[in-house]
């Protein structure tokens, strides 16, 4: 993995806006790296920035990614719940792809 994949798939995490989420593959399209949504999965494990709004990533489907109650599955729920996201049954309602201007501007050609 070279250093500037991941540079841009942490500077892409940190554009996600409070009370926002989006998803794996939308962070790596987003960063130029389309179908390496496991990828952007390892960056964030292997991290441990203090300021990267990891919390705000989920799996495409809304589900957040750690074992249901385990303590970062907690911790998680509880981060977007701070923001206002709703979160119900581990899962958060996922923005529709396509729909906002961030996403046009960011969708890869």
């Amino acid at each position: 993995m070279s250093e500037s994949r991941q540079d841009r798939i942490l500077a892409v995490i940190r554009t996600l806006p409070h009370g926002s989420v989006w998803s794996y593959g939308t962070i790596a399209a987003k960063a130029g790296f389309p179908g390496c949504a496991r990828l952007v999965a390892r960056i964030l494990s292997t991290s441990g920035a203090p300021d990267l709004p990891w919390h705000r990533v989920l799996l495409s489907s809304g589900k957040i990614a750690f074992p249901e109650g385990s303590p970062m599955f907690l911790e998680q729920a509880a981060r977007l719940r701070a923001e206002g996201v709703a979160v119900r049954a581990g899962r958060v309602k996922m923005p529709k792809r396509g729909l906002d201007l961030d996403t046009l501007l960011w969708a890869p050609d």
